[in-house]
């Protein structure tokens, strides 16, 4: 029986893997509906403001972090296993919907800094332009 600190260091790590596939799995419509909302709820639990308080069975007793934990795994079991074999096959490959999407993310984020870093650097020299026209006059 494996210990509590290597079971705690396997779900960490497979937290981040999990995670993207859990989220390319519900981007795919071969998935039920059925899964997708029970993960999509069990998400919302999480993020809502409301705390389930200690006398609530189970879930007052569950930490936010092991209830998403659990709602992943429990979600990618619950998908049809040829789509979960494809998707992880593709995030192996780093031509997933995650990969993908975070890419369109990146380069979406690095265009906007370059367009602010431009309208920055136009408005200084436009800026030192007029102080020194000013100066001249």
């Amino acid at each position: 029986m494996p210990s509590i600190l290597s079971r705690a260091k396997d779900v960490l790590v497979d937290v981040p893997r999990h995670g993207k596939l859990a989220y390319c799995l519900l981007r795919d419509d071969r998935v039920p509906a059925a899964p997708k909302a029970v993960l999509l709820a069990a998400l919302g639990v999480i993020v809502s403001p409301l705390d389930f308080p200690a006398w609530i069975p189970v879930l007052g007793e569950l930490d936010v972090l092991a209830l998403g934990i659990l709602a992943v795994e429990t979600f990618i079991e619950a998908c049809p296993v040829e789509v979960r074999r494809e998707h992880e096959a593709a995030l192996k490959a780093k031509t997933s919907v995650w990969d993908r999407d975070v890419r369109d993310t990146v380069g979406i984020g690095r265009h906007g800094l370059t367009v602010l870093f431009h309208r920055i650097r136009s408005r200084v020299r436009h800026r030192d332009e007029y102080e020194s026209i000013s100066e001249v006059g």
